[in-house]
């Protein structure tokens, strides 16, 4: 690793929220959560970051994609980590324990939004949309959310 990956590592200190992400030009996501909105487990890349999580601590949904023009892509819900991520059942990745709720489309945060907004504008999921799960937020960014969009979800 170099210095300059090293510079962008997420500490414990700094942390506000984790975000975790599901593409939903892949998957019938939204069907899937108007069906069943409490999500209580999604998988996630192995990274150092696994090792910074641990029970309670705040982790926002993600809805990602680019084709239907009817979705908004952005924050769909919010919970917390019941627990450090484990090994999935059958060994073939990771998977985070969950208490989440997908909130209904209308309190759905879009893109767009977080791009106009001062202190949301940089958040690593916009910076980086690609980049693995999970993502997050600074403990600045989390606070900047709640603040200015304390309606949309159930913090």
């Amino acid at each position: 690793m170099s210095v300059t990956d090293r510079a962008h590592l997420i500490t414990a200190d700094e942390l506000g929220a984790w975000l975790i992400k599901g593409n939903a030009d892949h998957v019938d996501l939204c069907g899937r959560f108007a069906r069943q909105p409490r999500v209580d487990r999604w998988c996630v890349r192995r990274s150092y970051r696994l090792e910074l999580m641990a029970a309670g601590q705040p982790v926002l949904f993600w809805g990602s994609g680019s084709r239907r023009r009817e979705v908004t892509y952005g924050l769909w819900g919010c919970g917390r980590l019941l627990g450090p991520a484990r090994r999935q059942a059958d060994g073939a990745g990771w998977e985070l324990p969950l208490d989440l709720t997908i909130a209904g489309p209308s309190a759905w945060i879009g893109r767009a939004e977080l791009r106009a907004h001062d202190e949301l504008a940089g958040l690593e999921v916009l910076r980086q949309p690609q980049a693995s799960n999970p993502s997050y937020l600074s403990k600045r960014q989390f606070a900047a959310l709640r603040r200015d969009f304390r309606d949309a979800f159930e913090w």
